[in-house]
């Protein structure tokens, strides 16, 4: 039937074209040595803010890094950094990210909206083409480290990252320390495994305040919930990040915490995860030139 001839000759375009722009996205993927996704099974833990101060440790180290906001409903990642009324540049088919300091690159639907208070109203194939742009047509270059911040649950956008990433290091899983956060975390952790994506660690965040006059610490959500998780499910755990008034301040000034105020037991939490995973690395990179020798 000549319909159907049509119909076929279309699908086999469409093929064509897909195949065309995932091998883009293998050849950008391949100039990062480590594309790691933060994730979380509830909204309100602090990811975002999670996924900023390990993008800025990892470039304070030395590491050439980037940074990829797919809140593609709420991208806070702007705010955060000050990058608010920031626009990205493009050339011909590429889209350059805006750079922080010497060793960050930033990109984030945030950068393409006329108004920070204009609402993405996108069902999921739109946010899936979004997402793929992102990775094929923006220039990173060759970078250490590509920190994913995902938004929350198990939806659109941390499954379109994770297929079109083909083959993502892992992801690192944020959680507060309640019972509430962590059975949704546990869902978290379940998607991994179901994707075949290693669980780098579980890191808590909101553990514990220390008060800054007396030096009384007071578990406001409990302490410790993460570290259990991690190991009741075989999972690293990557540390606990304490609650400090500071981090809030530093987010709503755009000035990234863990460069402002280094010396602070949350900077040094953040500080502590990074070696963590980076020594991670270290050592499947050595094993791998084992096995090779």
């Amino acid at each position: 039937m000549p319909g159907s001839m049509a119909q076929r000759q279309q699908d086999q375009e469409h093929q064509r074209q897909m195949e065309a722009e995932q091998a883009q996205i293998r050849q950008r993927m391949a100039q990062i040595k480590y594309k790691i996704l933060v994730l979380s099974g509830k909204g309100g833990v602090g990811k975002s803010t999670v996924a900023v101060n390990l993008a800025i440790s990892l470039s304070l180290a030395g590491k050439r890094t980037g940074l990829l906001d797919i809140d593609i409903h709420g991208p806070s990642v702007p705010k955060i950094l000050n990058l608010e009324g920031r626009t990205v540049q493009a050339m011909a088919d590429t889209i350059l990210p805006i750079d922080v300091g010497i060793n960050l690159k930033v990109m984030s639907i945030g950068f393409l909206l006329p108004s920070r208070d204009d609402a993405v109203i996108w069902r999921g194939p739109m946010k899936y083409h979004m997402i793929k742009q992102f990775l094929k047509d923006v220039e990173w270059g060759e970078l250490d480290y590509l920190i994913i911040d995902s938004p929350p649950g198990t939806g659109d956008e941390p499954l379109s990252i994770i297929q079109l990433l083909e083959n993502a290091d892992g992801a690192v899983v944020v959680t507060t320390p309640q019972e509430v956060a962590l059975s949704d975390v546990r869902k978290s952790i379940t998607f991994c495994r179901s994707l075949s994506l290693p669980v780098l660690g579980v890191l808590e965040n909101m553990s514990g305040f220390v008060c800054p006059k007396c030096g009384e610490r007071t578990d406001i959500f409990k302490s410790g919930g993460g570290e259990n998780m991690a190991l009741a499910m075989n999972v690293p755990f990557l540390g606990r990040i304490p609650i400090d008034p500071q981090i809030v301040e530093a987010c709503d000034s755009g000035q990234p915490y863990v460069d402002k105020y280094r010396q602070s037991q949350a900077a040094r939490a953040f500080g502590e995860a990074v070696t963590l995973l980076v020594g991670s690395h270290s050592e499947c990179g050595e094993a791998n030139s084992r096995k090779g020798d």
